[in-house]
């Protein structure tokens, strides 16, 4: 075997291996790190004794993407703020034709998955999004298929337990909610962001300490469109200032520049046609991979 046929291999399925550590991790700079040391191991193998190159490369980014999730959950006891998920961004109809993968990638999930033990969070993901036979998922987190069983039923659980029913609305919909949240913004117009805005809307706001941004959440309509009716006349008095609105987690996502530099992007997640989440990363960390569309797969 050559090492041509590894990378046309790995080249494959790479799209589906960065989805399995992206859901994992929650950031798309740790998930191409996780891959290129995947590579690397795999690039080693004996291509002779593989019997399933799906089933074995998901074997190899899971065990990868363990170690860096349970680094980073260290790591995150002195996180300053709320913490979210690095933002993916998308081609435009990327995930939209797939509702298991949308909702999978979704901001929402993504923050769920975070309250999932490392083990629950690979199980759930590797079985509930991907599909994947338990023994293999055994293999793939060093757990009996007994154990892993169990597991999967307790995550399963807990996910279903805290989850909102995912009901994405079609495409028109959601450009004409984001264009009337962006005119109200824009103007000022404090009723016309109510009546967008669900009673239990929320803004949270990750920061890290590292950029000017709320460091608790902010809840309930009439705060959150306050908030915005003030962020919105600040950002206006700032030269250069100018925001695009692009695909990310498949969900309107406004990306805010001053200049050329990227200050923040702000996800509106939008259920039964009204905002109930603003999800802003506004830490500079996060933000190096937002210019980059993304693939994912399942």
């Amino acid at each position: 075997m050559t090492t041509n046929e590894h990378a046309e291999r790995f080249t494959l399925l790479r799209p589906l291996l960065f989805t399995i550590v992206y859901e994992m991790l929650g950031s798309a700079t740790e998930s191409d790190d996780v891959l290129q040391d995947s590579y690397l191991r795999w690039a080693e193998v004996d291509l002779a004794t593989v019997r399933d190159t799906k089933s074995y490369l998901a074997r190899v980014v899971t065990r990868q993407a363990l170690n860096a999730l349970r680094a980073s959950a260290r790591r995150r006891e002195d996180y300053v703020g709320p913490w979210l998920p690095e933002p993916l961004p998308l081609d435009e109809h990327d995930a939209s034709a797939d509702v298991v993968l949308a909702e999978s990638v979704s901001m929402a999930m993504l923050v769920l998955l975070e309250t999932l033990t490392p083990d629950e969070r690979a199980v759930f993901v590797l079985r509930e999004v991907f599909d994947f036979n338990h023994h293999d998922i055994a293999a793939a987190v060093g757990k009996p298929v007994a154990t892993v069983r169990k597991v999967a039923h307790r995550a399963r659980e807990h996910v279903q337990a805290r989850r909102k029913r995912f009901q994405p609305a079609d495409a028109a919909t959601t450009a004409q909610i984001t264009e009337q949240f962006m005119t109200a913004a824009a103007t000022g117009d404090l009723e016309g962001l109510l009546s967008l805005l669900a009673q239990d809307a929320t803004w949270t706001a990750d920061s890290g300490g590292k950029a000017t941004a709320a460091r608790r959440p902010v809840m309930g309509a009439e705060k959150v469109a306050a908030f915005l009716v003030n962020l919105f006349r600040t950002g206006q008095g700032i030269p250069d200032q100018r925001i695009e609105v692009v695909n990310c987690n498949n969900t309107p996502a406004i990306v805010a520049y001053r200049g050329n530099h990227l200050e923040g992007v702000f996800l509106i997640e939008i259920i039964d046609g009204k905002i109930t989440n603003f999800y802003v990363i506004r830490n500079p960390d996060k933000l190096l991979a937002v210019t980059v569309p993304r693939q994912v797969s399942r």
